[in-house]
């Protein structure tokens, strides 16, 4: 009687255990609907796995088990809570392996005491510790492994899904296992071997895969700071532009002692060296914002400095949704790369044109080239390591707030324009 019961119990523990690791796997919220779903789910199956059992036995109920509790768990995880198929069943099978370990040790338990009520007792003891640690070291790095791509999720599922196939096969042909046959006893580890050989390999390239993607992200966050750190200096600039016109008054006295004196030479001499300074520190007035306005100008004298040629058509308000950090970066890469490409034409030349038009900010940059320029997925590609951040930057930040950046080359000019909605 003892032996009867310990294992109707062992049943729902085990039920329940699959369902909710299934759950923490697949990454379903923890509702107050969804957690009366999975008890009404749990209640409905452990009575059709008791009714299994009661008109048709242990052995037919293992062999039904999987139609009977699995395909039901993985139709409500994708039909119901909308889980992709690959993540429901990926949760379902997982799960299921999870169980190895607290089956494992009730075996030893059973045999050590003799007894299948020991054997009981110790799976379900072991199967609450499981959960818990599941639950607290686990769960947490498969959903997000689940989340991450398909990819991920087959590389995750490969030992899962073998092992529960395997499991099927030894309840269907119990005596597989204990035939004398070469084949039989070779399988096991020659399918690790297998898996571990291929999980090894694909491991790999996903490391470097996100090691790319970190390195990537870390240029962007050293173009983002750069820009930061720009911006920072072109204001510093204004200040000092500030300060200058505040000290004008003592030049004024300085020049009127020269004056006094009639010593015109130097009057011009100390005119021209002051014109040139205040050239130097005065941002030029584009539009009413004063990022672009510092922007602008900073590459304006860049571009006079190379004898480029440098048209600006800027109408824009000094507030927008962007930061400032993100409209520098946006600006400042794309004219960068300009001046860099057109310092080498014959006929030198930048357009650069920024409006508001329809709620979205457009910003677009002509500029001509010499040398070759290669789109890729209608990117600009660098033949030099550590470069093409810059565009990858705007395209990053475009993207961000729902717009885009499109690079295109004809006729020996390079264009760039950028669209994003400021709403």
């Amino acid at each position: 009687m003892i032996e009867t019961v310990t294992g109707l119990i062992r049943f729902g523990f085990s039920l329940f255990f699959g369902i909710t690791i299934s759950i923490l796997f697949a990454g379903i919220k923890q509702t107050r609907k969804n957690n009366i779903t999975l008890v009404f789910i749990c209640i409905f199956l452990l009575l059709a796995q008791y009714t299994s059992l009661w008109f048709f036995g242990l052995e037919t109920t293992s062999k039904l088990y999987p139609f009977l509790i699995h395909v039901p768990i993985i139709l409500l995880f994708t039909l119901y809570f909308k889980r992709t198929w690959l993540i429901s069943v990926t949760s379902v099978v997982s799960a299921y392996l999870c169980c190895q370990a607290p089956r494992w040790i009730g075996f030893i338990a059973g045999d050590a005491f003799k007894s299948t009520t020991a054997d009981h007792i110790s799976y379900i003891i072991s199967i609450i510790l499981a959960y818990l640690l599941l639950k607290t070291y686990v769960a947490g790095s498969v959903r997000q492994l689940m989340e991450k791509s398909n990819h991920s999720i087959l590389l995750f599922a490969a030992v899962p899904v073998f092992y529960y196939f395997f499991d099927y096969a030894t309840i269907l042909y119990p005596d597989i296992l204990f035939r004398d046959s070469k084949w039989v006893v070779q399988f096991i580890p020659t399918i690790v071997s297998v898996f571990y050989f291929i999980f090894i390999t694909l491991y790999y390239t996903e490391i470097l895969k996100q090691a790319d993607s970190q390195r990537e992200r870390d240029m962007l966050n050293v173009q983002l700071q750069h820009s930061k750190t720009e911006l920072t200096a072109l204001r510093q600039l204004q200040e000092c532009t500030a300060v200058y016109r505040h000290d004008m008054r003592h030049h004024i006295t300085f020049l009127q002692g020269l004056a006094s004196k009639g010593r015109i030479d130097e009057i011009k001499e100390y005119l021209k060296t002051v014109q040139s300074d205040i050239d130097n520190i005065t941002p030029i007035r584009f539009c009413e914002n004063e990022t672009a306005n510092l922007i602008l100008s900073s590459f304006s004298s860049k571009a006079k400095e190379k004898r480029i040629e440098f048209t600006a058509e800027a109408d824009m308000p000094n507030k927008i949704p962007l930061s400032d950090t993100e409209l520098c970066s946006l600006i400042s890469n794309g004219l960068e790369n300009a001046i860099t490409a057109a310092s080498t034409c014959s006929n030198p030349y930048v357009t650069v044109k920024i409006q508001i038009h329809k709620n979205k900010l457009l910003i677009s940059i002509l500029n001509p080239y010499t040398v070759e320029v290669q789109l890729k997925d209608g990117c600009p590609q660098s033949f030099h390591e550590e470069h093409g951040f810059g565009t990858r930057s705007i395209i990053s930040i475009a993207e961000k707030h729902g717009g885009q950046a499109v690079f295109s080359v004809e006729e020996s000019v390079f264009s760039l324009k950028i669209m994003i909605p400021l709403s």
